[in-house]
Formats: structure tokens, sequence, C-alpha cells
């Protein structure tokens, strides 16, 4: 009986890291349409101003194989200057160019470039999650099959073997890998 119960919960247990491991990696992806419905708002109703490069500042890798490039933009708006970081993502831009930006009128640091990048470095820990959530299926997914009773809902059929008279009455099964069409 204590056995039984116990299966449960490691069946439970299973299925629920199955499940968690799927919502984690589903993260990222939800966050990424976010933001892009973000942007798309922020093209319609922010404000536009020209932003100039400030300064392009790459970071060594640390644990990582490749180094982090961050750009920093400086724009004026309403008679205030200010200062943001974008993350190098697709596009890099050089120090001194200017780039076309939409500012969010409510929070005068959060933009979107007409590259489409966003201000600030958004979606790393959703990244870093959904990272997570992909370790976890990798391993939750083939102990969760490794407990379902395949053998019980699927019993192997035993395969009947032809049964051919002997002389003598005795019956007797053919084993031989060739036919017998030439015996009688």
């Amino acid at each position: 009986m204590w056995r039984r119960r116990s299966s449960v919960w490691a069946n439970l247990g299973c299925v629920l890291l199955v499940v968690a491991g799927g919502a984690l990696l589903w993260l990222p992806f939800h966050t990424q349409f976010e933001l892009d419905d973000w942007a798309a708002e922020l093209r319609t109703r922010g404000v536009p101003a020209r932003a100039v490069v400030d300064d392009r500042v790459t970071k060594e890798g640390g644990n990582r194989e490749s180094p982090s490039t961050t750009m920093y933009f400086r724009y004026d708006l309403s008679g205030r200057t200010y200062e943001q970081e974008v993350g190098c993502v697709e596009v890099c831009r050089s120090a001194g160019d200017e780039v076309s930006i939409w500012v969010n009128p409510a929070d005068p640091g959060d933009f979107v470039t007409d590259f489409g990048q966003l201000s600030g470095h958004r979606g790393r820990v959703q990244g870093v999650l959904g990272a997570a959530g992909f370790g976890i299926l990798v391993l939750a997914v083939p102990l969760l099959l490794s407990r379902v009773p395949f053998r019980r809902w699927f019993p192997r059929r035993t395969r009947r073997r032809p049964v051919a008279l002997v002389r003598g009455g005795g019956r007797f099964t053919g084993r031989s890998k060739h036919k017998g069409y030439g015996r009688r």
C-alpha cells in the first residue's frame, strides 16, 4: 500500500516538474511578444526625438563566450537632457551617430529606437528563466516518460508459430527461417 502512494507522489512530482519547466520556457516568448507590442505602441503614441550615441561600452564575457556591448544614448525632451542605455542586440551604432527615437511621455527614460530596440536591457531575467525551464524539461520529460506504465497499457502480443502435424500424431512447431514448401 505504501509503495503505491509514494508512486502517486513521484508521478505528481514529475508532472509538476514538466509543467513548471514548460511555464518557464514559455515566459521569454510571452515577454518578447509583450515587448514587441509595447514598441509598436511607443511608435504610435510616443513623442519623437533625436538621440545621439554618447558612448559605446563593451564588457568582456565573464562566464559567457561573447562580450556584451551597450550603447549610451543622450537626448533632449521638454528642455531636459536624458541619458539611457540600450543593449546592442542586432544593431550597434558607433559613438556620435544620431538615432530617431520615440519616447514614452509618462516616463521619459522609456523609448524605442528606429531600429526597434527598447531602452534598457529588457528580457534578460526572462531569458535566464527560459533557459532554466528548458533544462528542467530536458530532465523532467524522460523522467516522466519512464514512470508511464506502457507495458500495462500496451501489452506485447505474442506471435503464434505455425503448427504442423507430424507423423505419429505429435505436433511440431517449425523454428526454421526457411519456409518448408517442399515438405509434406
